[in-house]
């Protein structure tokens, strides 16, 4: 009898361990498991409510994670092992991933709301069927000042006037090279997408004799320095820009005649992500004409949702309009392309260049 009960004990507990067992099988394989995305995004990019406002309607847990360059987003990428689902690099970027297998084919069955994306942001070169890509928002990179704090005799039209010894340790400039080495490039005359070492080297040569009046690279908070005045101009994203004028009416915004940076952030799904068509629904969610309306709201990029546009109240549009200038009618605009192993040489200047 003792030794049935014993036997009848290790039955049960026996049983229980492989119940909690399956158990946990089942919520890693099967009906139960917590649908999730994990997405990379830039900092200060979307708002926090809407992350949680898809997860209300969704039922899906938004991992988010934030990044401030291509080239961190880019390297994150290549060591993830498929653990993102969802990125949003710009179009160069784009281009590069697109060339080097790494992107999974979006399925636009899923994503119904595209139809509300503008003709003009879709159909690039490299992606001519919007295959891999779709827009997310799209800007210019400006300049700054603060008219409180800069003399009314100092004239400011161009890159090439912030290197005038006034602006000692004065100027926030944005941490991207491809940003700041192109605007070298035009300035000196070049193809702002060289591809030629020496062009490239000269760049980095000339951005050196004005490292003396940047104060701080910084693309994630410019607007925080301006708003403050700790600086008195700098290199600014257009939303940055905009916020800070909300905020310091001192700060005035310059379209710069030498070189105006265009750029497109686009949304992709990388290779092997295991959740696919749960970033296809968030993209389908930012895609809803009031959703995306949110984030121009807050981040007052020039938004590729034609209808979200539509909403947006007057005095934000005049913002948006005011950091875009004529945009692509500029004479000296210039998207940045992929430029391929020239990216090397562009890695190490830059790195010269801050050092």
């Amino acid at each position: 009898m003792r030794k049935l009960r014993i036997k009848s004990i290790i039955f049960v507990i026996v049983t229980i361990m492989l119940g909690f067992v399956l158990t946990g099988c089942g919520s890693s394989t099967g009906g139960s498991k917590k649908e999730v995305v994990n997405i990379m995004n830039w900092s200060e990019y979307l708002p926090e409510h809407l992350i949680e406002q898809f997860e209300e309607e969704t039922g899906i847990k938004v991992n988010y994670s934030e990044i401030s360059s291509n080239e961190e987003m880019i390297a994150k990428l290549n060591v993830s092992g498929g653990d993102f689902d969802l990125a949003v690099p710009s179009t160069y970027f784009v281009d590069a991933l697109i060339k080097q297998e790494k992107l999974e084919k979006i399925n636009k069955d899923n994503i119904p709301n595209l139809k509300y994306i503008g003709e003009d942001y879709l159909g690039w070169e490299f992606d001519p069927n919007d295959d891999y890509s779709l827009p997310y928002m799209s800007g210019t990179e400006i300049i700054v000042i603060n008219e409180e704090l800069v003399d009314k005799d100092v004239e400011v039209k161009s890159y090439k006037d912030l290197f005038n010894p006034y602006f000692k340790d004065s100027l926030v400039i944005l941490d991207d090279q491809r940003t700041m080495l192109s605007a070298m490039l035009s300035m000196l005359g070049y193809d702002p997408n060289s591809t030629k070492e020496e062009e490239i080297v000269a760049a980095g040569e000339e951005l050196k004799k004005l490292t003396p009046n940047i104060k701080v690279y910084d693309s994630d908070n410019a607007k925080n320095l301006l708003i403050s005045n700790e600086v008195k101009a700098g290199v600014v994203y257009g939303a940055e820009a905009a916020l800070a004028m909300r905020e310091n009416p001192n700060i005035k915004v310059v379209i710069p005649e030498d070189f105006l940076s265009l750029w497109q952030d686009n949304f992709v799904i990388p290779k092997g992500a295991k959740n696919k068509e749960n970033a296809e629904k968030f993209i389908n969610f930012i895609f809803d004409p009031e959703v995306s309306k949110e984030i121009t709201l807050d981040h007052p990029y020039m938004n590729p949702n034609e209808e979200a546009m539509k909403l947006l109240p007057d005095d934000i549009r005049s913002e948006i309009e005011l950091t875009v200038g004529d945009g692509i009618d500029h004479p000296k605009a210039a998207h940045a392309i992929d430029v391929g192993e020239a990216l090397q040489v562009y890695d190490r200047v830059w790195s010269e260049v801050k050092q």
